[in-house]
């Protein structure tokens, strides 16, 4: 019992790791932008933030316009984020 115990805990923290992305200052305020942009969605906020955090992962660490303004010129990771957010 132990044993499996040990290997969900393990499991368990290896998924957590993968899944959050370690966020800088710079992520969090594009992100928090996003949501504010967004704020009239028709759907979960969970699932809005779930599409602004995929929207500024796929946008470059030098990216200066906003994921608002970036989302138009990229519609194929626009629509990825919006499938993989539940949107």
């Amino acid at each position: 019992m132990k044993t499996i115990a040990l290997v969900s805990v393990a499991l368990l923290s290896v998924v957590a790791s993968t899944v959050a992305v370690a966020q800088t200052a710079a992520d969090k305020k594009w992100v928090a932008q996003c949501l504010v942009d967004n704020k009239d969605a028709k759907v979960a906020a969970s699932v809005v933030n779930a599409y602004c955090v995929c929207m500024n992962d796929q946008m470059s660490e030098n990216e200066t316009k906003s994921i608002t303004q970036w989302e138009k010129e990229n519609p194929a990771e626009r629509k990825m984020c919006e499938a993989k957010a539940g949107w």
